[in-house]
């Protein structure tokens, strides 16, 4: 065999074998676990740390969800709030801050292998969706008759749209929500290696799916979100890179009525509270109000 053409193999070997590490690396950058010790960190308003079984009858503390609860005045409505991946309970604190100044209660929960709360792998909102059951769940048994809402961030989001059995909310905030794994990954692969990087998209969803023991068509919440039997109010940046317009609109066309769509001007895929302010709390609070408070006055 001539040189060159035994160099050429083993040059496109060597190739291959690069960007099968690299997908490698992503896709344990992307499923990691994310702890945090969430409990050493100085919070700035009054909250009860909460531990939630994730099972009925579990007493086995690695399988409850760490949380902190800031009560409200009775009959004021509940926000369970749920943050972005690799991020934790932290994130949401400006908002609880916000809701519980406006009279509602708040929990703030770990997603499974983020914060406190113990998980081996980050599942794109399916096996977080249990730790949204188990929180919706505690909610209506510790405050029986209470209206009840969510905010969801990214992963959050997703966790609360992928939920197997239906949700007992009375309405859904859902922020920068992707509507299908695939999408969510040659975005991201775009964002940071450029045109080539979308290539890449099916040998890093076969490793995450096979890492995770989860079929890629159930981390797609555009197919479950018509199951999702609550009013929506979809937020998305107007320039957000990670999940565009044109697929949160697709998203929101998905969703049943009562649904709302606010598209940020210049927002990106970051804290929309952060970013938007005192027209985010507007606009939030409004939607809340009228579902969990407003409408019960109603004739």
């Amino acid at each position: 065999m001539p040189r060159w053409i035994l160099v050429a193999i083993v040059s496109l070997l060597s190739g291959f074998a690069a960007v099968f590490i690299a997908a490698l690396a992503v896709g344990e950058l992307l499923s990691g676990a994310a702890p945090t010790a969430v409990s050493t960190l100085s919070v700035d308003f009054p909250v009860e740390p909460v531990r939630i079984p994730v099972h009925d009858n579990s007493r086995d503390e690695n399988a409850s969800v760490r949380g902190w609860l800031a009560r409200g005045p009775r009959g004021g409505g509940l926000v369970l709030l749920v943050h972005s991946i690799r991020s934790n309970r932290v994130e949401m604190l400006s908002r609880a801050r916000f809701l519980n100044d406006h009279g509602y209660g708040v929990l703030l929960i770990d997603l499974q292998a983020h914060g406190e709360t113990p998980g081996e792998r980050i599942t794109f909102g399916v096996r977080e969706s249990e730790n949204v059951q188990a929180a919706v769940a505690y909610l209506r048994n510790a405050f029986p008759g209470e209206r009840i809402g969510a905010i969801g961030v990214s992963l959050g989001a997703a966790a609360i749209v992928l939920a197997k059995t239906p949700l007992r909310l009375d309405a859904v905030v859902l922020e920068s929500l992707h509507p299908t794994i695939e999408e969510a990954v040659e975005n991201r692969l775009k964002l940071h290696l450029g045109q080539a990087g979308p290539a890449l998209a099916p040998l890093l969803l076969w490793q995450l799916s096979f890492r995770l023991g989860i079929p890629a068509h159930e981390l797609n919440p555009i197919e479950q979100i018509v199951n999702l039997n609550a009013p929506v109010l979809l937020i998305s940046g107007s320039v957000d890179q990670h999940t565009r317009m044109v697929e949160t609109e697709r998203l929101f066309a998905a969703a049943r009525q009562p649904k709302e769509l606010w598209i940020v001007p210049g927002g990106g895929h970051f804290n929309m509270h952060a970013y938007a302010g005192k027209e985010y709390e507007r606009r939030v609070t409004a939607f809340l109000d009228w579902y969990l408070r407003e409408r019960n006055l109603t004739p």
